[in-house]
């Protein structure tokens, strides 16, 4: 019984890791996105296009992201603002963020 439930801890973390994995690889699309936006102006197309292929909707999956459609709108919205994921996953974005949303809401 014992070595059911290790096995078991270590296929979950297992899959836990993968899954931290395939996130990388969403995030490495996205902000490839953002630079060919920022030199080519065609950033959520190319999101969009990657987003619906084959490897685009396995890589989703394998992130633990539902691959529909809500999904590659908000992946395009996101390239559109043009912020990369590395600011934007920062607690200083998310703070400044915050702050213009309280700013509006007053």
């Amino acid at each position: 019984m014992r070595d059911f439930v290790d096995g078991t801890a270590f296929n979950n973390e297992q899959g836990n890791r993968a899954r931290k994995l395939f996130a990388a690889v969403v995030l490495a699309a996205l902000d490839d996105a953002i630079a060919d936006d920022k030199k080519y102006g065609n950033g959520p197309e190319q999101i969009a296009r990657w987003a619906r292929s084959r490897d685009g909707r396995e890589v989703l999956s394998c992130a633990g992201i539902d691959p529909n459609e809500r999904v590659v709108s908000g992946l395009m919205d996101f390239v559109g603002r043009g912020v990369r994921t590395s600011v934007a996953l920062s607690r200083e974005e998310s703070e400044r963020r915050n702050a213009a949303q309280q700013a509006e809401a007053a």
